[in-house]
């Protein structure tokens, strides 16, 4: 893999935790008005600029745009983001429930996107790549980083680690959510110079979270470069945070549908039976244990449903999937969902939320039953991206999110 260090433009140590914000596309621009209420310096001003507009202005409205430029211009006048001097790299820190996972912070090289070598595992939509390449092209810049994994390696941990020892940049527990972030500056040559030089050895990285944005910063590339733009320059790479494979979370997706397609409840648990043996859990919450194994709530009660042998191939990346065997076997035999991106009558809760959301969704009389599912693995998803295969819509949930605005890359 081919990275570089770069000069970082962001927040001063004192005005991170009011710069700083969410990614853009997990909150819609209602939540993003009501965060960034009473601070100009949110980044949601930038990331999010129809907020700078009367409540219910379309986000892609062509107003939104320039207004990005201009409150982007007005950050860096007022000294709220500040390019740092050299060329550096970053290491950023998450810490979730007492875990924490170590990412180094790189420009990630255009080409090794365009020709296969950053790796993806879901299908972006050309709309939502073309607003982020809008957005890219009006700020000549990556300004949210996205989310890598690599195969870990100890010499870049212990790199990592030595790092770690010495006093971070920045330090503090993030607002709503309530995670901590914690970054530090690497700006000793000899060891951005190693760091280059062992990922110079990597075959492959894999897009964890961000799909859109890494579509869309390596499209702005492949434009700049049909212009004939001096090679080596900063707009053949783009904003990554790069994090070892075996640190990462994956949290479960789960389903909530509307209707049981015309069956009754019995019903519908006798048909489950062809596939899955059935056990009722009663009315406390039931947790899936393994893969294979699915949580059921309906009509008040927790069910196990754990699939029989031969109803799946384990010889087969995407057919070994718990979201395929669901998706196959329940959502379309029985409930005759077919398409998980279109159908109105399914809706997707991130694991983050707790299985006390999918009771509670049910229970109120929204939705008629709902469906946990085992977390896929760092493995699964490799296997895949590196077999070329596209995983099934809504089946990974990273936690915790990147935070927005600790770094940004220009693109000269």
């Amino acid at each position: 893999m081919k990275i570089k260090p770069f000069r970082g433009i962001r927040p001063p140590k004192e005005l991170v935790e009011h710069v700083s914000s969410r990614p853009y596309d997990v909150l819609n621009s209602d939540e993003a008005r009501q965060e960034a209420a009473g601070n100009e310096m949110s980044l949601y001003h930038i990331i999010k600029p129809e907020i700078n507009f009367a409540p219910g202005t379309d986000e892609h409205d062509p107003r939104v745009y320039p207004e990005a430029k201009q409150q982007y211009q007005r950050f860096k006048l007022k000294g709220w983001l500040v390019q740092d001097p050299g060329e550096r790299y970053y290491v950023y820190a998450q810490t979730m429930n007492g875990r924490t996972q170590y990412g180094l912070v790189v420009g990630a090289w255009v080409d090794d996107y365009l020709e296969g070598r950053i790796k993806k595992h879901e299908l972006t939509r050309r709309d939502k790549e073309e607003d982020r390449m809008k957005h890219v092209r009006v700020l000549n810049a990556n300004m949210e980083p996205v989310f890598f994994a690599y195969p870990h390696r100890d010499d870049l941990d212990a790199i990592v680690a030595n790092v770690c020892q010495g006093k971070p940049e920045y330090d503090f527990v993030a607002a709503p959510e309530g995670f901590r972030h914690t970054f530090w500056v690497i700006d000793d040559k000899a060891t951005i110079e190693k760091i280059t030089s062992i990922f110079a050895e990597i075959p492959a990285m894999y897009i964890a979270d961000g799909h859109h944005r890494s579509a869309a910063a390596a499209g702005v590339g492949a434009e700049l470069k049909a212009k004939g733009l001096k090679a080596n320059g900063e707009w053949e790479y783009f904003l990554a945070v790069c994090f070892p494979d075996n640190q990462l979370n994956i949290i479960d997706y789960n389903r909530v549908v509307r209707d049981l397609n015309g069956l009754s409840e019995a019903q519908f648990l006798d048909a489950l039976k062809a596939d899955f043996e059935v056990e009722d859990k009663g009315t406390d919450i039931y947790k899936p244990n393994q893969l294979h194994n699915f949580s059921l709530y309906l009509g008040g009660h927790w069910y196990s449903l754990t699939a029989k042998t031969g109803r799946y191939d384990d010889a087969d990346p995407i057919g070994v999937l718990d979201v395929t065997i669901s998706s196959n076997l329940i959502l379309d035999k029985i409930l005759g969902i077919k398409d998980l991106r279109s159908d109105k009558r399914i809706d997707f809760v991130g694991g983050i939320r707790g299985l006390g959301e999918l009771k509670r969704r049910v229970d109120s009389g929204e939705m008629k039953m709902a469906l946990a599912l085992y977390p896929v693995t760092m493995k699964q998803i490799i296997d895949i991206a590196d077999s070329g295969n596209i995983m099934p819509p809504k089946t990974t949930w990273f936690e915790p999110k990147l935070r927005s605005g600790l770094v940004i890359h220009e693109l000269e």
